[in-house]
């Protein structure tokens, strides 16, 4: 082949090559904001004298404030548009309308609730590139035959079109429209505001036409204030000193929008807020009162600056009756309220932004992004304890807010959840990850500070596990780890990123950061050094979350006298107590035995860490071990001492039985796949090897039982506080009773310190601590110390 033709072949057969690898990971998605191309700058539609004027608003019931019933404003009354006919090309047009960059989905049926007045679109045929839904075919503005249980609702996208500007199409002022405005802020003015992060105080500021604009005071309200703190993460706000404010407005004059803000006080987001009256401005541009809009938030305490540190001990803080759980970062999670000691899930029946809010607030937070239903974010053991929830809003706590207490059959499910806005730390700066091929993994670089400049570097990858992967993903906003690696020469990242920036990292898993973990100062030490040998890791949007059955432990638990000689195989893989190696074959080991029943409630399947080349055969019991420790079992008296052991590498991992309508994905059997799906049990039967603990040599006594799953964190999940089951037992030498089972985190504060010893699988057995030099650490607002201990290592960490 001549060489002129050569090259082309070439070209075309590498363009399609890199199109198959990058299709290859399109189902991963992109994280928000990472690669946007250029947007489009929005134009003001120029619509001809005989179009019909309207206005929409997204109006309902509604889980996100980007969504809602669509409301057309038309002939000086608000009205709804008919399902029939509509298409995403419809909700096209309508998020457009709206400012919102595109539309992502629409909803029949009144989805968001029925609608009231006329209904004033119906068989709408749009193409999706009208500029007004007016301009869309119809049956005619008015002509109907639907009832309003066919009201539409649509969902557009969380981005607004650059440039966008407000208009108001109609001749008579609507003082009830939603705002509609490109982008929100809060700009610090004073000197000693501007280096706070996060940015607290300020003039409010709107984006409208791509030129950012002042509010003017005149009818600005309290309500209004505490919208715009909830939008940017703040519970709450308070005054300031306006004095000083006054003279920097006098100093440079401001620009300010058109219209006034109409805030009822409850609102999630500045666009469910109503525009009030048209700006009355002066001559020289001025409002009536000449002053713009400033707010003073006050910061939850995750986020605030410490302060009176040492006077926090004197207090003893309550416990919350409201928490969030499973969630990938802070602010997000499964609702779970304490009721009569124990803790429980909250029904989606009713489940609003509205309700949303107020959770979100009471457990220091701005308003809520999103309320989820379904189980979204992994399902609760406990009792539900609230269903049909019905907020005002301004409740300090969603346990004040009205709620069904007769309602019944609501299953967890139906768990509720939220997404809360949280202030803006400015984390995802200063933490990259680089060589990846795709968004969500790579190797781990860091930015600091090196002889007064910024550069980037890695972090030493000794000791790095998935506590510290959690971090970065959270950080990130990536979601779950799903691997932590102690070797990223597969990730070239840039050469000069390669010396090492931080070693010593050790994390509880709960930062929001990883340079709030422990770790080195100035003095590093890392022997392997960074480049090829730095820390990395793999996100995932989802996790999976292991719970055991407290039941079935109580109801299957007995006691078995089993002679030696039958129990070889459970010697050879250290099922008995240390003592058993020195007793003739004749004699007898005492068993604890008891069935588990191990429930996958999250979100994505859980799959053993080590592959199925490196799975070990165990050719005595006939199968393979997946992991090298899976479960533990102990005996403790109640203070805290342990008197028996047991061990169980994983037998196999594998589906025993599913929910309704789910399938079995894994059976150990003929070497297959293993592992437990989402919404499926793996049952360890009390007549299986090593179910047991060996209390051959134990005396009657009360003790403490804890079983712990998954207790080196090899496999990643979205909570581990619920990974560890306690139970009373008691022994009289004859007989073994167990009660009082429960999962780690199910009861409360007060009933659990009545079960002396371990508090969460985050303490499982004793190891030499570790030790560090120079170790640094954020300013935490607790005074007290947690040991927490995970595989060979032991660290003190500032909880």
């Amino acid at each position: 082949m001549p060489a002129a033709q050569f090259l082309p072949c070439c070209a075309i057969v590498l363009l399609v090559l890199s199109k198959l690898t990058l299709a290859q990971y399109e189902h991963l998605g992109y994280p928000p904001g990472y690669g946007d191309q250029e947007q489009e700058q929005y134009t003001a539609p120029q619509l001809t004298p005989d179009t019909p004027r309207i206005q929409l608003r997204l109006a309902g019931d509604k889980r996100k404030h980007n969504e809602g019933r669509v409301e057309v404003f038309y002939n000086g009354e608000w009205g709804t548009v008919c399902d029939d006919d509509f298409t995403i090309h419809a909700a096209q047009v309508v998020c457009r309308e709206l400012g919102y960059l595109e539309a992502v989905s629409w909803s029949p049926s009144s989805k968001y609730g029925k609608g009231e007045g006329p209904i004033w679109f119906d068989n709408l045929h749009c193409t999706g590139k009208e500029k007004t839904l007016s301009l869309c075919p119809s049956n005619g503005i008015g002509v109907s035959d639907c009832k309003h249980s066919e009201d539409v609702g649509v969902v557009c996208s969380d981005k607004r079109i650059p440039g966008f500007k407000f208009v108001n199409t109609l001749p008579n002022h609507v003082e009830n429209l939603d705002i509609q405005v490109e982008d929100a802020r809060i700009r610090p003015i004073l000197s000693s505001y501007r280096k706070r992060i996060p940015v607290t105080e300020g003039y409010v500021e709107v984006k409208d036409g791509g030129k950012w604009k002042q509010i003017c005071n005149t009818e600005w309200t309290q309500f209004n204030s505490r919208v715009i703190c909830g939008m940017f993460g703040f519970p709450g706000e308070r005054k300031y000193n306006a004095r000083v404010y006054k003279m920097f407005a006098r100093r440079r004059k401001p620009t300010y929008w058109d219209f006034a803000v109409n805030c009822t006080g409850n609102e999630a987001h500045l666009s469910n807020c109503k525009l009030g009256r048209a700006a009355e401005l002066k001559t020289n541009g001025t409002c009536a009162e000449g002053l713009p809009v400033v707010v003073s938030c006050v910061p939850g305490r995750a986020f605030a600056p410490a302060s009176m540190t040492g006077f926090r001990k004197a207090f003893k803080q309550e416990q919350p009756l409201v928490r969030l759980r499973g969630g990938a970062i802070v602010g997000e999670g499964r609702v779970e309220v304490l009721k009569n000691g124990e803790w429980g899930t909250i029904c989606d029946d009713n489940w609003n932004l509205l309700s949303a809010t107020v959770v979100c607030r009471e457990l220091g937070f701005g308003t809520a992004k999103e309320a989820l239903s379904g189980g979204r974010l992994g399902q609760g053991m406990g009792p539900v304890h609230m269903n049909e929830v019905e907020c005002s809003g301004f409740e300090k706590s969603v346990t004040e807010c009205f709620f069904n207490k007769e309602s019944v059959g609501c299953s967890h499910e139906e768990d509720a959840a939220v997404r809360c806005n949280i202030p803006a730390m400015g984390f995802q700066e200063r933490l990259r990850l680089s060589g990846g091929h795709n968004p969500y993994e790579g190797r781990v670089e860091v930015m600091v500070e090196r002889n007064g400049s910024l550069v980037w570097g890695t972090v030493c990858s000794e000791g790095w596990g998935t506590m510290e992967a959690m971090v970065v993903c959270r950080q990130l906003g990536l979601g779950f780890a799903s691997n932590a690696f102690q070797e990223t020469w597969y990730w070239p990242g840039a050469v000069s990123a390669d010396p090492v920036a931080m070693s010593g990292v050790r994390c509880s898993g709960t930062e929001m950061s990883l340079s709030q973990c422990l770790h080195h100062g100035a003095h590093l030490s890392c022997a392997k050094g960074g480049g090829r040998n730095a820390a990395g890791v793999s996100c995932s949007e989802t996790a999976p979350d292991l719970v055991l059955n407290p039941q079935v432990v109580e109801q299957t638990t007995y006691m078995e006298d089993r002679p030696m000689f039958m129990l070889q195989c459970a010697y050879e893989e250290n099922c008995l107590s240390s003592t058993s190696g020195q007793v003739p074959a004749n004699s007898y080991r005492r068993l604890l035995r008891f069935s588990s029943q191990i429930h996958n409630n999250g979100q994505s399947d859980f799959r053993p860490k080590a592959s199925r080349n490196s799975w070990v055969w165990h050719d005595c019991h006939r199968h393979y071990h997946s992991m090298e420790v899976f479960t533990l079992y102990d005996l403790f008296t109640l203070n805290g001492t342990k008197v028996a052991e047991g061990h169980k590498a994983s037998f196999c991992l594998e589906d025993s039985e599913c929910d309704e309508g789910i399938e079995k994905r894994y059976e150990c059997a003929n070497f297959g796949e293993q592992g437990i799906t989402v919404g499926c049990w793996d049952t360890y039967r009390h007549d299986i090897d090593c179910q047991w603990i060996d209390i051959t040599e134990l005396k009657p006594a009360d003790s403490i039982f804890p079983v712990v799953i998954n207790p080196n964190y090899e496999v990643p999940e979205s909570d581990y506080t619920n990974n560890i089951l306690k139970c009373r037992c008691r022994y009289d030498g004859h007989r073994v009773w167990m009660y009082s089972c429960h999962n780690g985190g199910s009861l409360s504060t007060e009933t659990e310190q009545a079960f002396p010893g371990l508090l969460n699988n985050q303490v499982t057995h004793s190891t030499k601590c570790y030790q560090m030099a120079d170790i640094r650490h954020s300013d935490r607002t607790s005074s007290s110390f947690q040991v927490w201990i995970s595989a060979a290592r032991c660290t003190c960490v500032l909880m």
